[in-house]
């Protein structure tokens, strides 16, 4: 990819396609003073305001610069690679390849947490494994209680819920969720009642001292491709019937309609959401009803199958953080009475991640 001139016009060549760059969008990246403040980097001008029939005047290119003079007499001189990135999308954490794996995955993404990692290329790296696997689980973190607030606002901000700005998992009597028992949980997805729901969860481990309480994760990605390669129709109709998942508490009721499997607009799998316990099938033709339950039978044959899910203890210490839109997570059943299990969990979106990604990638110049 490549920037070319032809009588004061600008092209960009990417692969022997060559298409020109409109001066109004070159005239809205003026930079300089005064155009543009230091400091939030946002304009100090309204684009809107500016006449639509501008042109380029002169221009000059470099290895490194593309000088220009527009038609209202404003000269600026911008970055070449800049230009490159913006058509290019490569700070678009969309384009980190993912990984697809199943129960034969040796490598747990762990990292080791230090006080000041959230400004360490160590972060950067740990937020690039998060979003090729979807999780990542930091070692050694503090087990102060509460800390987990201190390192999600690092990152981001706190999504805040009906559970709290954060939450403990641990037994309780009269449980507003099977979560804060000691039953196992098979694989399922959080809060797919909300609209929007929480991208991440993150969960600290503060004590542990069972034997059970093996946490689980299932990949969704790898999931969802091996139905849609060997089961084409179940695959179909989750991505196009949506189903009601509620939640009912003493003090709110939660709901949201979406399909099992929710598709972006090129096709690719954006998100899942599987709760049994939270769902309700909308009343459609026999024929088609019979189709459906197939087919969420046979998804959650394979999220609950030992060929997808892996299974870990988190031990003290422990931060595990995992994409609620991609992975499904569980925990295998324990004896209360052996001891102490208690997790602090919270969630964030994906913009935190986001934002502090490309902001490591600016500091540290990838």
């Amino acid at each position: 990819m490549k920037l070319e001139l032809s009588k004061n016009k600008v092209f960009i060549e990417n692969q022997g396609s060559k298409n020109e760059i409109h001066p109004f969008w070159l005239r809205e990246r003026v930079n300089g003073r005064d155009f543009v403040d230091y400091n939030t980097q946002q304009r100090l001008f309204d684009p809107t305001d500016l006449k639509k029939e501008i042109q380029i005047d002169t221009i000059n290119l470099s290895d490194k610069f593309l000088e220009i003079k527009f038609s209202d007499g404003v000269f600026t001189k911008l970055e070449v690679n800049n230009i490159l990135k913006e058509f290019s999308n490569i700070n678009d954490v969309k384009h980190i390849k993912k990984i697809q794996w199943d129960s034969s995955l040796n490598n747990l993404n762990n990292f080791d947490y230090k006080e000041n990692i959230f400004e360490e290329i160590t972060m950067y790296e740990a937020l690039q494994n998060f979003y090729k696997y979807g999780f990542v689980i930091f070692k050694n973190v503090p087990t102060e209680n509460n800390f987990i607030v201190n390192f999600a606002n690092s990152i981001g901000s706190i999504r805040r819920t009906n559970f709290g700005e954060f939450f403990n998992v641990k037994s309780k009597p009269n449980p507003n969720d099977l979560a804060y028992t000691s039953l196992p949980l098979a694989p399922h997805t959080d809060n797919p009642y909300r609209n929007p729901v929480p991208c991440i969860q993150i969960l600290h481990c503060i004590e542990n001292e069972v034997n059970g309480g093996f946490s689980t994760l299932v990949d969704g990605l790898t999931v969802t491709e091996e139905l849609k390669k060997n089961y084409p129709d179940y695959y179909k109709i989750l991505t196009e019937v949506k189903v009601r998942f509620q939640f009912i508490d003493q003090d709110v009721v939660l709901e949201d309609w979406a399909e099992m499997i929710k598709l972006d607009d090129h096709g690719q799998l954006k998100q899942v959401r599987f709760s049994p316990r939270l769902d309700f099938v909308p009343l459609m033709d026999k024929e088609k009803l019979e189709l459906y339950y197939s087919a969420r039978k046979k998804i959650s044959e394979f999220y609950n199958s030992d060929k997808y899910r892996i299974e870990f203890k988190l031990s003290s210490g422990d931060l595990l953080m995992m994409d609620n839109y991609r992975l499904l997570h569980g925990r295998t059943s324990y004896d209360a009475n052996e001891g102490m299990r208690f997790l602090q969990g919270c969630y964030i979106d994906y913009d935190s991640t986001q934002g502090k990604l490309k902001h490591l990638k600016r500091k540290f110049n990838l």
